[in-house]
């Protein structure tokens, strides 16, 4: 038995890790940031894999019998790969789980017209993943997927909130409906996107659903919870959070306690 582990490459998968305590409050969490390496949203598909597996691994060393990947794009990049070629070696019986499913599979409920925006890292994009998956589950519907590069450097800098922010707000939200003017919904696919949603918001002026990821992931894993109560067991309830990072701890604290609104007191580690 052991927490649940949530990754990320940053900090952006705090979002996450809110949302998923808000509705499952009574379970112990360890989370880990790759701080020292990230972004990955500009990195190969197999370094992100090769990353994601390290870290994968050293959650799993740390008691979690169940990983939540809260980075998009270590979800693109790594998760198929992990769970169909490492997983049967490590322990069969652990599972790795992701934020894009979850995210894209009640677009039918949301979307009016079909036509969905993803704005995300250049590594999602590149990817696919999201276009490939939502083609799945709704064959009719139209996606338009813009690389947003500089997002997550305003977010990991903490410039989120300044006045710069706003002319790369406005730039990639713009391209979005130049492409495609009748975009309807438009997803937040990366987690550290919702500390920019007030500028997003502006940007979009109501042409669009703005749809964040937290609150469906989180949902998503207590229905997990529900269908699954063999891996439920496995999962300790002492209601804590623990925090590990490859970057200055210290650092580390300071930001993520602005993501929880809450002190953070972290660890290094090495992967």
């Amino acid at each position: 038995m052991g927490p649940i582990g949530v990754f990320d490459s940053g900090y952006g998968g705090l979002t996450i890790l809110k949302e998923i305590r808000k509705i499952l409050p009574d379970y112990d969490y360890l989370y880990l940031g790759d701080n020292a390496r990230a972004p990955y949203g500009t990195r190969s598909f197999d370094v992100v894999y090769k990353f994601t597996l390290e870290a994968v691994r050293a959650l799993f060393s740390r008691g979690c019998e169940l990983v939540i990947l809260a980075c998009n794009t270590a979800s693109a990049k790594a998760l198929r790969s992990i769970q169909q070629k490492d997983l049967p070696s490590i322990d069969p019986a652990k599972r790795v789980l992701g934020v894009i499913i979850p995210t894209i599979e009640n677009l039918g409920d949301i979307s009016l017209n079909g036509n969905i925006g993803i704005l995300a890292t250049p590594g999602t994009v590149s990817s696919g993943t999201y276009d490939i998956e939502i083609a799945k589950f709704f064959p009719k519907f139209r996606t338009v997927s813009k690389a947003c590069p500089m997002w997550v450097p305003l977010v990991e800098n903490r410039e989120y909130d300044s006045p710069g922010a706003d002319y790369f707000v406005d730039k990639y939200v713009g391209e979005l409906f130049d492409e495609e003017p009748d975009t309807d919904t438009i997803v937040l696919g990366c987690t550290h996107y919702p500390l920019l949603l007030p500028k997003i918001e502006k940007a979009v002026a109501g042409r669009a659903r703005i749809i964040t990821q937290g609150k469906l992931v989180a949902d998503s894993l207590a229905d997990y919870m529900r269908r699954h109560p063999e891996m439920d067991a496995k999962c300790t309830r002492g209601a804590s959070v623990t925090y590990l990072t490859t970057e200055n701890p210290d650092r580390f604290a300071e930001s993520a306690s602005v993501f929880m609104q809450q002190p953070v007191k972290a660890e290094k580690i090495q992967l």
